[in-house]
């Protein structure tokens, strides 16, 4: 089945063999200051390449391991740095909700709302994003099956929203690893929808840091590239990638960022495996 056309803004479709779709910022919010420096950098990266990006960061990252994990500025201040991010640079920008009640609130600033894979089978919060009218991208639980994202998306869509994108993020495999098994990119594909892949929270090591102890997750990026290509071989719509120009000094998710300096190179082999793959297609 051919994916459905998503717009998210003027200039940006995703699905039906339009421009890679690429989701990509720091984990947390830091600083406007910080934003601002990250949103220039991929903007000038994206200029000459056959890509969309849309600018993504998070005001709270509740799902922390630890209840001491630093879980960023909050609703009001990460949308107020959020906002001027979009003014000042004509992007589009997405965030992540963890609540039906910040729906309403985030929607009136970001341009796609993006629901947490531990919180993709959460009725009322899935129906909650879909009633805002905009975009969501919406992860795919560790623990589901990728054909069951067609439940996910008729909840969604049971609110007369149908601009749905469904994220690959990884599998649990084992009590700590992620997987991402190239099936259900394929599986999902098959739902009508426009299919994104997690490059980045894929090799996270959940609940484990790099140096093996606990209070915080861990990762493995040396495979986010890697992983990357290989959505691209499938045909994948969209990317998302989290960045950081230091990661080791990163809030959250440091291990499974990919660094600022490497995302030029990663582009162009996505983008040239990307483009073999759709002429094949065509």
């Amino acid at each position: 089945m051919k994916a459905k056309e998503v717009t998210i803004s003027e200039n940006i479709k995703v699905g039906a063999g339009n421009n890679l779709l690429l989701i990509a910022g720091p984990c947390q919010i830091e600083s406007l200051e910080h934003c601002l420096a990250i949103a220039s950098f991929l903007q000038k990266t994206v200029a000459s390449l056959p890509v969309n990006l849309v600018f993504k960061s998070s005001f709270d990252k509740a799902n922390r391991t630890s209840s001491s994990g630093k879980r960023g500025l909050g609703i009001d201040a990460g949308l107020e740095i959020l906002a001027q991010v979009r003014a000042k640079t004509g992007l589009p920008v997405l965030t992540d909700i963890h609540s039906p009640e910040q729906a309403e609130q985030a929607s009136k600033v970001v341009d796609v709302l993006q629901t947490p894979a531990f919180l993709c089978r959460q009725t009322d919060l899935l129906t909650a994003v879909g009633r805002t009218g905009r975009p969501v991208n919406v992860k795919k639980g560790q623990f589901l099956h990728p054909a069951d994202m067609r439940f996910v998306a008729e909840k969604i869509a049971s609110s007369g929203n149908e601009k749905i994108l469904l994220c690959e993020r990884g599998t649990s495999f084992g009590y700590r690893d992620l997987i991402v098994d190239p099936r259900s990119l394929h599986i999902m594909k098959g739902l009508g929808y426009p299919v994104v892949l997690d490059a980045t929270h894929s090799v996270q090591s959940m609940g484990a840091s790099t140096s093996g102890e606990g209070g915080s997750s861990g990762g493995h990026r040396e495979y986010i590239e890697p992983l990357a290509r290989a959505g691209a071989a499938l045909g994948i719509d969209g990317l998302f990638v989290e960045c950081h120009d230091n990661p080791e000094r990163a809030p959250s998710d440091g291990a499974s960022m990919l660094r600022l300096e490497e995302m030029p190179r990663l582009l162009r082999s996505v983008c040239a495996i990307r483009e073999a793959y759709l002429s094949t297609c065509s």
